[in-house]
């Protein structure tokens, strides 16, 4: 069992805020005392490091060839021949810190190509089973308290990599009849994934975003995703704000803008809340699964 707790941000549509979510629950739970670790598989634009501003580092190392092991190469058979050949530098070249508590496994060119690489590995476990596996043997021994994943929009090799090492989801959902059918079929696709392959993977929260409540229909839509997800629904919805996409193109999240705006300081308050409610929520789960394997 993990020392960390775990968990993937992850729905099968893009533009819903998976990345910033990822990024601002990842500082939130730094703000609570715990060491943070990102992974960006969400694709080669390395979206998640720039909330951060550390792109123009991964982007000269690219242009320089420097950029060699990446994360990709965590999932290439000669892997382990490569960590035992790098020692601690194969992990530590790996890993960028940031100035806002969290350090940031970041997203690579090499990833274009990943998902065919994956379909070609004849054994499905193991084909699934790679990020969980490199997890375990090489960076919980670094200490992490969480590591959230970034996932693509879209159901492919790597998303099961990142759901199977996760086993918990971060549903970002905005307010909408088509995000609506999205969860419910992530949820069916959970339920699939834990028939097939005998691995668990909850539904971990259901996170309202980009909600404008000015407008009734967005009350509405919050009602019903309470009502489908009470399990699962984020105690705080995350409200629309023109700040943190001014944030992230500056290299931000919210947290580290000096002069918020209102929206912005909701925006921050709710990722407290959420993040505490998602440690709370996988620590539980994770103390009842070591009581089961006690037992």
């Amino acid at each position: 069992m993990s020392r960390s707790i775990r968990a993937c941000t992850f729905l099968d549509k893009g533009g819903t805020g998976k990345t910033t979510t990822a990024a601002h629950l990842g500082v939130a739970l730094a703000e609570q005392g715990m060491d943070v670790l990102l992974v960006d598989l969400a694709g080669k634009q390395g979206d998640l490091v720039k909330h951060f501003g550390r792109w123009d580092t991964v982007e000269a190392q690219i242009a320089d060839e420097d950029d060699w092991p990446n994360v990709s190469t965590v999932f290439q058979d000669q892997w382990d021949a490569i960590a035992e050949k790098l020692g601690d530098a194969a992990v530590e070249n790996l890993i960028l810190e940031t100035d806002e508590g969290v350090d940031v496994i970041p997203a690579h060119p090499g990833l274009d190509s990943l998902d065919a690489e994956l379909g070609n590995v004849d054994d499905a476990q193991d084909r699934y089973s790679r990020l969980d596996s490199f997890l375990n043997e090489y960076i919980e021994p670094l200490g992490y308290d969480a590591i959230l994943v970034d996932l693509p929009g879209l159901t492919n090799n790597v998303s099961y990599n990142g759901l199977w090492a996760a086993r918990n989801v971060v549903a970002p959902v905005e307010m909408g009849p088509f995000e609506s059918e999205q969860a419910e079929a992530l949820r069916a696709d959970l339920d699939t994934i834990g028939a097939n392959f005998d691995v668990d993977v909850e539904l971990a929260m259901v996170l309202p975003n980009k909600v404008d409540t000015r407008t009734k229909l967005a009350e509405e839509y919050l009602d019903a995703f309470e009502e489908a997800y009470p399990d699962a629904f984020a105690p705080a919805f995350v409200p629309v704000s023109q700040d943190i996409r001014n944030a992230a193109e500056s290299g931000r999240t919210v947290f580290a803008l000096e002069e918020p705006s209102t929206t912005a300081e909701r925006a921050r308050d709710a990722f407290l809340e959420n993040a505490e409610a998602l440690a709370d929520r996988l620590t539980d789960e994770r103390a009842a699964a070591a009581g089961g394997e006690l037992a």
